[in-house]
């Protein structure tokens, strides 16, 4: 054992007064440091203090069993088990050998927690007895499983100016193929969208928090820009932020194909007319995140590139390159008042408007971008006064949040706007001011926020209104 181990960690001193809260929290200290230096097993005994009643000065005595120091040895699992111990090794961020530290095994529990798939489960350390070399041994985490339910029923609702009510609902089975292979049906009926689809996920495939996944799907849109119908089949591989874990690098790639039935304006025949498009397509994502929260960020930066470069099978190939960059800064002006901010640029290169799906387009205006217009109801307009969409896209917004208790207002400007050709112009933004309200929860706030364009243009609404769950951005 390091000689001051136990001195570094004892808030108290030779000489101060004797404080009952003073001297459990050292007490406590003992107690969780211990572990956390490699002494699993180690045991705070009952306290002794003798009161010399003539001097008012006082021994203090408490016994100490630190026990052997120890490294991490082999993952063993018992009980109704959801998967195996590799599966569970997995999981855990120490390796065979490390020294011990329980904030280590409290992260794993937290992590099978995160899984959803026990009723209880519990990681301990077990002595082996097996020497490890430097006056350690070897300890044994054994993880014992309770498996839960693992099918699960959920829905959600929300509604936006232009987008009406959209409800879903999805049904999960999380492990239908051992070790967390979900299969999850889910639809979505709405006043402006109706779907059907269906997903394999593999959670934690090859590596904590990397997520494997299959979809395919088919949905109908019926908005002011177009109306598909849609079918797509997509395989992804991402590495993402959790609630335990916030990663400060995160990553996506897959590949899509897409066959989609639109309509769209055609400027040489006066009309709409539908064309069916064939697309293959591979994403590709990277994000950087220096926030506190994953959920409710107060303070920090985040920046998100994605590269999307995808071509008509329809006749010849066509191929173009969709790309969007993303920022947003959070900073705390007091405890209960952050300002946020966030600038979206998005840009189409290689191919001509007329040239691309409907639905592969850019668009502006609504609950997720420029508020205080309709959904897409922003950049150019066909003779019917439909929005057709365009190859770029700039977006800005600042926030005002002020938090009280599990309550909380908004104030907001965005601005935004949707271009034909493929470099944004900055030229002839549009703004949305307006209020918000949240309610925070555990699960990440509830959103109101009612908005209007300002400078508003015949056919804009007056008012619009957002209803969701998360912060805007």
């Amino acid at each position: 054992m390091p000689p001051t181990l136990i001195a570094d960690n004892f808030p108290l001193t030779v000489g101060e007064p004797i404080v009952a809260q003073r001297v459990q929290g050292a007490e406590a200290a003992i107690a969780l440091k211990l572990p956390e230096a490699g002494y699993p097993f180690a045991k705070v005994g009952q306290r002794d203090i003798l009161l010399d009643g003539a001097t008012g000065d006082g021994v203090y005595t408490l016994p100490v069993d630190i026990g052997r120091r120890a490294r991490f040895g082999d993952i063993e699992t018992t009980g109704d088990l959801a998967f195996d111990a590799d599966h569970v090794a997995r999981l855990a961020r120490f390796k065979h050998g490390e020294l011990y530290d329980s904030r280590k095994v409290d992260d794993l529990r937290q992590a099978l927690v995160a899984t959803g798939l026990f009723a209880t489960v519990a990681a301990e350390p077990q002595p082996t007895g097996e020497s490890a070399g430097d006056d350690t041994e070897y300890v044994t985490m054994l993880v014992t499983q309770q498996a839960g339910p693992p099918r699960t029923l959920a829905a959600s609702a929300g509604y936006g100016t232009g987008e009406g009510i959209r409800l879903e609902g999805s049904w999960t089975h999380r492990n239908l193929l051992p070790p967390e292979g979900a299969l999850i049906f889910r639809g979505v009926l709405g006043t402006q969208e109706q779907g059907i689809g269906a997903t394999l996920r593999r959670s934690n495939a090859g590596r904590r928090d990397r997520t494997f996944e299959l979809v395919a799907e088919a949905k109908r849109s019926d908005y002011n820009a177009f109306e598909a119908i849609t079918g797509r089949v997509a395989a992804r591989v991402s590495y993402d932020s959790t609630p335990i874990w916030q990663k400060k690098f995160t990553y996506a790639y897959g590949a899509e194909l897409i066959a989609t039935s639109e309509d769209d304006y055609n400027f040489t025949r006066g009309v709409r007319q539908r064309d069916f498009y064939t697309i293959f397509g591979l994403t590709g994502q990277i994000g950087m995140d220096r926030t506190d929260s994953l959920l409710d960020p107060t303070k920090g930066y985040r920046v998100t590139t994605l590269i999307q470069p995808e071509g008509s099978l329809s006749g010849q190939f066509s191929p173009y390159a969709r790309t969007r960059f993303d920022i947003s800064g959070y900073y705390p002006v007091t405890d209960d008042i952050v300002i946020a901010g966030r600038v979206r640029v998005g840009s189409i290169l290689g191919a001509a408007r007329e040239r691309l799906a409907p639905s592969r387009r850019f668009y502006a205006g609504g609950g997720g971008s420029v508020r205080g217009f309709g959904y897409q109801g922003l950049g150019p307009r066909d003779p019917n006064n439909d929005p057709i969409g365009g190859r770029s896209v700039n977006e800005a917004a600042v926030e005002a949040r002020y938090r009280f208790g599990n309550f909380g207002v908004v104030g907001f400007v965005d601005a935004g706007q949707v271009y034909r050709g493929s470099t944004p112009t900055f030229s002839d933004l549009r703004f949305g001011a307006g209020i918000g309200a949240r309610y925070y929860t555990n699960f990440g706030p509830m959103r109101l926020d009612v908005a209007t364009p300002i400078g508003r243009k015949p056919g804009e609404p007056w008012v619009s209104v957002y209803v969701s769950i998360g912060q805007a951005f």
